[in-house]
């Protein structure tokens, strides 16, 4: 028995590692400037801890339900993830830090429609590319990549550099999963690239972002800060770290040091070994996720299982060559581990639901016996 499940203890494993290691990584990137700015060096903490326990709620009530029901509703759920990234342009509901419009606010809470809209997406996928014509078929095709650039143009308009290029990411793999091939991508890829770079180029400080990752130390104290003071905190660390709760760039250094840039902090303090051992949690779920996905049957459990994985693989590498320097700064959360209670319920959810995939296959393959 053990043995037949053998996918979704290694995911349930992972899971709960990454984010109770999310708690304690946030409570150290965090303490000095949470005591600081809220006189309570437990506040993202906290705040951590709850979002956990609610995700673990969430993931085990998404495993106890069948993942075909979702099925029914993929165009619901694309409406949904329309409507929750829309809300964001209402004024006096959506809340709005450093410029960007990315939270809804609830009053009590406020949630990241972005974050829910990507696994919307993978929802609506997964199926639209099991019904129908062949993916390489022109109508076909198009109707499913204007479904992604919705969502892409929705995101942007944030704005929201790092979460489109995910979203965007997450659509071509998916595609390519679907069986489109490469002929037919390198023609569609022509005007998205020139879509790409033309959004880039309609914002001054996107252009900023490119040069200081160029040449941070162009402008040192400006748009070069953030990435010099991530480097800094991953070379310090060195083989094995600084020490848990050692941070020189938590006091106040690194901005964010909590949420999108807290690899940096896991490098500094836990080191190399530490960053690779968390890395490699990350590389183990992931490749759990796939063979779940490999398992099963019908292409649209397949689809659904390998979309989640690439969202969470896409999102997982981008963090980290951000705060690494391998691609511009911009911000994008650490799945599991970054400071944000939106993003651990809606991660763990995803995982519920592949736990409910490998359920209902193992089912499925006892009952052929």
């Amino acid at each position: 028995m053990i043995k037949s499940y053998k996918n979704s203890i290694i995911i349930g494993i992972c899971t709960i590692a990454l984010v109770s290691i999310g708690v304690v990584m946030v409570y150290s990137a965090s303490k000095y400037s949470a005591d600081v700015n809220y006189g309570n060096k437990y506040f993202y903490m906290t705040k951590q801890l709850i979002g956990g326990l609610l995700g673990l709620g969430a993931m085990i009530g998404t495993s106890l339900i069948n993942h075909k029901i979702y099925k029914k509703f993929y165009i619901v759920a694309y409406i949904i993830g329309v409507v929750l990234l829309a809300m964001l342009f209402v004024p006096g509901l959506a809340k709005s830090s450093y410029g960007a419009t990315r939270w809804i606010n609830l009053g009590f809470f406020t949630i990241q429609p972005s974050e829910i809209a990507k696994f919307c997406l993978v929802l609506f996928l997964s199926v639209a590319l099991t019904k129908g014509k062949d993916i390489n078929k022109p109508s076909k095709l198009l109707t499913i990549i204007m479904a992604g650039v919705v969502y892409c143009v929705l995101i942007m308009l944030e704005p929201n550099m790092s979460i489109t290029i995910c979203v965007g990411l997450t659509l071509v793999a998916m595609l390519f999963i679907g069986g489109l091939n490469i002929k037919t991508f390198a023609i569609g890829a022509i005007p998205i690239i020139l879509l790409g770079v033309g959004l880039v180029m309609l914002e001054p400080y996107r252009l900023r972002r490119i040069v200081a990752f160029i040449d941070p130390w162009q402008n040192p104290l400006e748009e070069g800060y953030q990435l010099i003071q991530s480097l800094y905190a991953i070379s310090s660390g060195g083989l094995f770290g600084v020490g848990l709760g050692n941070s020189r760039q938590a006091q106040l250094f690194l901005p964010f040091a909590e949420s999108d840039f807290i690899f940096s902090i896991i490098c500094e303090e836990l080191g190399f070994i530490g960053g690779g051992v968390v890395l490699l949690i990350y590389l183990v779920l992931i490749v759990t996720i796939i063979k779940v996905g490999i398992k099963t049957k019908d292409n649209y459990s397949k689809f659904l299982c390998i979309g989640i994985a690439c969202v969470l693989g896409i999102q997982t590498v981008l963090n980290v060559c951000v705060v690494s320097g391998l691609v511009p700064p911009t911000g994008l959360p650490l799945p599991f581990i970054s400071a944000g209670s939106t993003s651990i319920v809606v991660f763990m959810s995803a995982m519920g639901i592949v736990l409910n995939v490998d359920r209902q296959t193992q089912t499925s393959l006892r009952n052929e016996r």
